[in-house]
């Protein structure tokens, strides 16, 4: 009888372990910091939203009007149309499978599970699995009413593409993916120079993707920027709604498991 309520016991206690595991993926984790550098991630956040939206409106308006921005679009692609050769060719056409609707989503899935199980907290992967959901709609929404047409098909290097162009579904995907990205995995570190170090590899993985598009013939110039204003409105938003959740300052009461406590003397220092 006491092996039997031994091993009802264990399996209750294994149970809520499982139970507990999977309860605090989704506990938000919390971490200290200074007021004045939470303040910074606020304005941050501010102005991206607010350079993104000015971009973006700027450059629709030269697209509608045919002036402004995009009277560099021609010009763009006549001049990569001049550099166009066999091994540039299949570089850019590597790049354009690698940021294309088939291997990117399949990378970033990859990385959220990935990332979700091996994480204590979920928050982060839930965040970046969230700002690209968000792209994907922004971007099929514009795409459906601008309606603007890609440059001739004749000029396509890897396939015909008949959909609009306005703005890059891959552009708009690199730059979610990789500014986002950059910003969950480096806002957690102290280590400034490495932030830096990360966020210019987005910057050259988001321009590697954009001249992909435009070297193969599938995009103007104004639809990759029209993407990456959309990018810094959702990268200023994700900041923004990190922050709000996450970030806490000395005084704060403190709702869930802390990922950082680094108030010295603080009585609320402890686990997570």
């Amino acid at each position: 009888m006491g092996h039997q309520d031994s091993a009802g016991s264990g399996s209750t206690e294994h149970s809520q372990g499982r139970w507990r595991t999977f309860h605090d993926k989704f506990v938000v984790e919390e971490r200290y910091m200074d007021p004045a550098d939470r303040r910074g991630l606020y304005r941050a956040a501010i102005i991206l939203v607010v350079a993104g939206v000015a971009l973006f409106i700027a450059t629709l308006a030269s697209v509608l009007q045919a002036d402004g921005l995009s009277a560099a679009d021609v010009p763009v692609r006549d001049w990569l149309l001049g550099l166009r050769s066999d091994v540039g060719t299949a570089v850019m056409i590597f790049l354009a499978v690698v940021f294309g609707p088939i291997a990117l989503p399949i990378i970033v899935l990859v990385v959220i599970l990935v990332w979700g199980f091996a994480a204590k907290h979920a928050w982060r992967p839930i965040l970046l699995a969230s700002a690209m959901i968000t792209g994907v709609i922004i971007s099929q929404v514009i795409l459906q009413i601008v309606r603007r047409s890609r440059p001739p098909v004749d000029q396509m290097l890897f396939g015909i593409d008949h959909t609009f162009s306005f703005p890059s579904g891959h552009v708009l995907g690199a730059c979610d993916f990789l500014l986002v990205g950059a910003f969950l995995i480096f806002s957690r570190r102290s280590n400034r120079a490495a932030a830096l170090l990360g966020f210019a590899g987005a910057g050259l993985g988001i321009l590697l993707a954009a001249l992909s598009r435009l070297y193969l013939g599938y995009h103007w110039l104004s639809d990759a920027l029209a993407s990456v204003s959309l990018s810094l409105v959702i990268l200023g938003g994700v900041i923004a709604l990190d922050t709000w959740r996450t970030v806490r300052v000395p005084g704060e009461r403190i709702t869930g498991v802390l990922s950082k406590a680094d108030v010295p003397g603080s009585e609320l220092q402890g686990g997570g």
